[in-house]
This record gives structure tokens, sequence and C-alpha cells, in this order.
């Protein structure tokens, strides 16, 4: 048996990188039995047949998985974020951070396109960059067009399996080209009536580079806190997190209760209002989400 890991999974196919290779492999007949279903990340041991090509007889189990896109044993998500074209959106940018760490997955914040913006909207940046890190998050700034920008995000990759996140159009594929190039991943063209791009990744698939792994996935199809409980909320904001045990009452939720430390902290600054305002929105969408049976 050789031990590999799922790189790349299409029409049936499991391709298995191992010992510097790359494997076409099929699944165990057993696996549909077993409801076994393998993902793109699975570490998995392979039977190499004659032919050079193999079967997955065995798939490990996984640190993690996200359903959509579907893919294992990540390590951290590098959620891209545009300055401009299409706008930063603190919104999403929030709600991506929440899904990331409800995975326990670490994050990673790139906010692209910085070449094409103006002095304000670079001040903006700055202070938006100041703030995410101050909640414990690393925030880069970078233009897949400067090389020294682009490079900084390799030390982030290097030995870990990661997955790249962001809204259609912020620049994705166009800063995995950068970083290695003759990747020739297809990059979006922005629509300038709707601000926003095309789909253009259709598969999920892992890329070696810079000594890890990169998946380049369709993005996350659906947004929605659908695995979140209202209880669980503000462990996924740090702020509020590192301030749960100071409110008066043990399960607050930090919107009508007397005595909260979290809104202490927001009235005084030390919690960003848009932060919270965000919260709230996130918290309301979750109590008013249809039940499921």
């Amino acid at each position: 048996m050789t031990k590999g890991k799922i790189v790349k999974a299409l029409s049936g196919f499991y391709y298995v990188e191992a010992d510097d290779q790359v494997y076409q492999c099929r699944g165990r007949g057993l696996f549909r039995k077993q409801k076994i279903n393998p993902l793109v990340g699975d570490d998995v041991e392979i039977d190499i047949q004659d032919d050079g090509d193999g079967y997955v007889v065995q798939v490990n189990e996984r640190k993690n998985e996200l359903i959509r896109p579907p893919v294992a044993n990540i390590d951290q998500a590098i959620i891209v974020t545009s300055a401009t074209q299409p706008e930063f959106n603190a919104l999403l940018l929030d709600r991506f951070l929440v899904l990331v760490e409800s995975n326990g997955i670490e994050p990673v914040i790139v906010i692209s396109k910085m070449d094409l913006i103006d002095e304000k909207t670079n001040e903006k940046m700055m202070q938006f960059k100041k703030e995410y890190e101050k909640m414990g998050y690393p925030v880069l700034l970078s233009s897949a067009k400067v090389k020294e920008q682009a490079d900084m995000i390799i030390p982030f990759i290097e030995g870990k399996t990661s997955v790249i996140a962001g809204q259609s159009g912020v620049g994705k594929s166009s800063l995995l080209n950068a970083l290695k190039p003759g990747l020739n991943l297809e990059t979006n063209i922005i629509s300038e009536s709707l601000g926003r791009g095309k789909h253009t990744t259709r598969h999920v698939e892992l890329i070696s580079l810079c000594g890890g792994h990169v998946a380049d996935t369709p993005g996350f199809s659906s947004l929605e806190f659908t695995e979140i409980e209202v209880s669980d909320l503000t462990y996924y904001f740090p702020e509020m997190l590192e301030r749960i045990n100071d409110c008066k009452f043990r399960g607050c939720q930090h919107h009508k209760e007397p005595k909260c430390a979290v809104k202490e902290a927001v009235e005084i600054g030390e919690i960003s209002s848009l932060r919270y305002n965000h919260y709230l929105q996130f918290l309301d969408e979750i109590h008013n989400r249809k039940p499921r049976y």
C-alpha cells in the first residue's frame, strides 16, 4: 500500500499525489455500502496496479471537512477580499470569518487589488487591517501585479493545506497565478454593470504551491449559517469570546441583556461597532432560520 493525498476528484476518479507522482484511482466498491465518500484533501492509502492506475483502499480519519466546497483536512482558509472592483465588503468578510471559525479552520485575510485604489481608500484599508489584526487575524495587503506583495503570502502557505475563498471576482485565481507562474488558472472578468465576476473554477483541486497545497475551489456555494446555533455565534467573534466570562448572565447573547461586557466594550470603542452590528445581523438571521426536519 502507498500513502497519499487526494488532490482532485473528477468524473468518478480520484487523483492521488504520492511519492511526487499523481495516480488516477478508483474508489473501493465497498465505500458506497459503507457510506464513505472520499474528498479532495483526504489522506488515503492506495493500491497501485501494474498499469500505473490504482484503487483507493482506505480513507484515513479527517481533521475537518467542508461540505460546500467539498474538501477535507484544511489547515487554514485564505479569505480574499478586494479593496475595489468589487468594493471592499466588511459584512461579507465577517460572514466568511464566522463560517471558517465555526469549522475550526484558521483564517488569513488577504485584501487584494491594492494597486488599483486611491489614497483615501488606501487609508481605509490600512484602518481595517489595524482593526482586524487587533482581533488576532493575520491581514495581508496584496496585489497580483506586484510580486513583493503577492510573495508575502508564501510563508502562510508553506507546509499547510489551505482553502482559498472569497466572493467571485476578487482575484483569487490571479493571486495563485502570480505565486506560481505557468499555473494559468482562468481568471474572472468583472462586469461593470453588476460589479461582480462569473465563477470560473468548477471543481475542487489541490494545487501544489510554495511547499504546501492550496485548494482552488468554486468558493462557498452557500454562505448561510445552517449549522451554527444562536448560543455558539459569540464563539466565532474572538473579540467577544475573550469577554464572555465578564458578562453578568451565563449564555449572554450580547443583545438585550443588562450588564453585558461586550456591549460595554462597544460603547467605549474597544470592540468595533461595525463588527458588533454584523454580529446582531447574523444573530437575527439564525433566530429567524427555518427549522430543519
